[in-house]
């Protein structure tokens, strides 16, 4: 890998690490507050809100001015957010601001790979960068369950500094604290992300920025290879953007967790979902990347077998396993939509496109998992809806690929022809 990949990387999994440690911190000031049921799973889509809103424009914002500093500026929003949860804002409101840094952070930190590394090491730079978001993720949660937890937080609650008073009185107030140390690690790596030779584009005006977002949307929608594979990441991260939740509800119901303990479960699935993305990067083309699609069909049925569980010894090889596709899944899909997206309007916007098509999912998805939560609905029921949903959408998508080519051979197997010319 070229020079500055492994500082992309480190940046990359801190400022990760720091969102879903908050995430569970925001869980847990909202079961102190008694906040009603609702609002813990409204923290996903809050989350993508600004996705979805800011999408026109972080595309081209990436593209604009060096990723590096993108990403640099992104972590500070993150970083505001933040000490707004920590300081008595509503945490719904304050992990929007936190989504709103990771907005624009996702354009430059996918965009800047397909700037510096080639296509032949395009699939294994994104599995180790999906391998390690995945990582991020799950151990975030570990984390910010430890940070809540009674041992940690004690310890934190009982640190005192001289003459001052913080304010910071509870556990959650005092895994926040801890968790700006996070952010700040991320923003020093960020400092020493390489300028790469791709040449800047000038932003536009909102209107124009509007009118190219939605033709590149509509130019990647449009495209053979480019539609098969946005449309899978989208489900794929949608149900993972939201199933973070889930769990804790599932914990709840099925083994009698709390906060922490649902959140140290979690950790089990980095064994997996690492090992699965890992062996993708190795093991997977990226012109042979929609061969993976009959294998997404798989994770719907995963996650109903979910309502089944009830008992720690089943629950942690059940997670690893459903880890292990999910990361398998991602990588080459993920690989193959940047490619065509880089060859249709260039990295930033392709990705501003592959984020709000995602986090749009997120959002619709986390609004229904609020209304079915408002209505009474178990997080068994919720599970099962899920699964149901990802297992019948994922089968209309592979015949869809299917369909594809039979009755667009030519096309398809050009842009296969494109995919495997690059990556060699």
């Amino acid at each position: 890998m070229k020079k500055g990949f492994s500082t992309i990387m480190s940046a990359q999994f801190f400022s990760s690490l720091a969102d879903n440690a908050l995430l569970v911190a925001a869980v847990e000031l909202l079961r102190l507050s008694q906040a009603p049921a609702w609002q813990v799973p409204a923290l996903a889509p809050m989350f993508a809100l600004f996705y979805v809103i800011l999408a026109p424009f972080v595309g081209a914002f990436a593209d604009s001015i060096p990723k590096g500093r993108v990403m640099f500026i992104s972590n500070s929003i993150k970083i505001v957010g933040c000490l707004m949860m920590l300081f008595g804002s509503h945490p719904l409101l304050a992990y929007a601001v936190v989504g709103l840094g990771a907005a624009a952070y996702g354009p430059a930190k996918y965009g800047i790979l397909t700037e510096l590394l080639p296509p032949s090491q395009l699939v294994k730079g994104n599995g180790w960068i999906e391998g390690l978001t995945i990582a991020s993720i799950v151990l975030g949660i570990l984390l910010g369950g430890q940070l809540i937890g009674p041992r940690i937080s004690t310890a934190l609650l009982g640190f005192d500094l001289p003459y001052i008073s913080t304010g910071i009185d509870t556990a959650p107030e005092a895994a926040i604290s801890s968790i700006v140390w996070l952010y700040l690690i991320a923003a020093a790596f960020n400092l020493f992300i390489p300028r790469t030779t791709a040449p800047l584009i000038p932003m536009q005006g909102a209107a124009a920025l509007v009118m190219d977002f939605s033709r590149c949307n509509s130019r990647l929608w449009g495209d053979k290879l480019g539609q098969i594979t946005l449309a899978t990441t989208t489900l794929l991260w949608g149900i993972f953007g939201n199933l973070r939740l889930i769990v804790f509800a599932w914990a709840a119901a099925a083994l009698g967790y709390g906060t922490a303990q649902a959140s140290n479960l979690a950790g089990v699935v980095v064994i997996g979902s690492i090992l699965g993305a890992v062996a993708a990067s190795f093991l997977t083309k990226l012109d042979k990347a929609t061969n993976v699609i009959p294998m997404a069909v798989a994770v719907g049925f995963f996650m109903i077998g979910l309502v089944f569980i009830n008992s720690l010894a089943t629950a942690v090889p059940f997670l690893i396993g459903m880890g292990a596709i999910c990361g398998y899944l991602i990588v080459p899909m993920n690989a193959l939509l940047q490619h065509r997206g880089h060859n249709l309007m260039g990295a930033g916007r392709s990705i501003a496109v592959q984020n709000f098509n995602e986090q749009a999912c997120i959002l619709g998805l986390g609004a229904l998992y609020v209304l079915m939560t408002r209505f009474g609905m178990s997080a068994f029921g919720a599970i099962t809806v899920f699964g149901i949903l990802v297992a019948l959408v994922m089968e209309i998508i592979r015949r869809w690929h299917r369909r594809n080519t039979v009755v667009h051979r030519e096309e398809v197997e050009r842009l296969l022809v494109i995919a495997r010319t690059d990556s060699h």
